[in-house]
């Protein structure tokens, strides 16, 4: 319990939001350190983002899986990506040392959410801005 709490706290305060668009709401799911890669904890979340809720720039220790589950969203990961709209049943990937330039709602009248499953070290911050140079 005492993880989800860090993780829920950690993943809200870390990603600055632009000033003018509405915040995203991550709820944990479930935190599990995996026995099978020593070190390392598998942690879930859903991130419900408002009509035109977006995220700035950031980054993750981990791999991060990516899981539509409703609405639209707009991502880019790493600064040459191509900037993709995922609807729901979709997938996409970031992979360590990835920095998520763009992490949006694609509509500003529907809402949209996620469920995102982070394989990373353990005891990490799961979330941080990202820093000028990163891909």
């Amino acid at each position: 319990m005492r993880i989800l709490i860090a993780v829920s706290l950690l993943l809200a305060a870390a990603p600055a939001l632009a000033a003018e668009a509405p915040a995203a709401k991550v709820s944990p799911l479930m935190a599990q350190a995996l026995a099978n890669a020593p070190g390392q904890t598998l942690t879930a979340v859903t991130v419900n983002y408002p009509p035109g809720g977006k995220s700035a720039a950031h980054r993750h220790p981990g791999s991060v899986f990516v899981y539509v589950v409703s609405g639209k969203v707009r991502s880019q990961v790493s600064t040459n990506g191509p900037v993709k709209v995922f609807g729901p049943g979709e997938t996409f990937f970031e992979p360590e040392g990835s920095t998520h330039m763009v992490s949006e709602n694609a509509s500003d009248s529907e809402p949209a959410s996620i469920l995102a499953v982070f394989v990373a070290p353990t005891g990490a911050t799961l979330t941080m801005p990202a820093m000028p140079g990163m891909k």
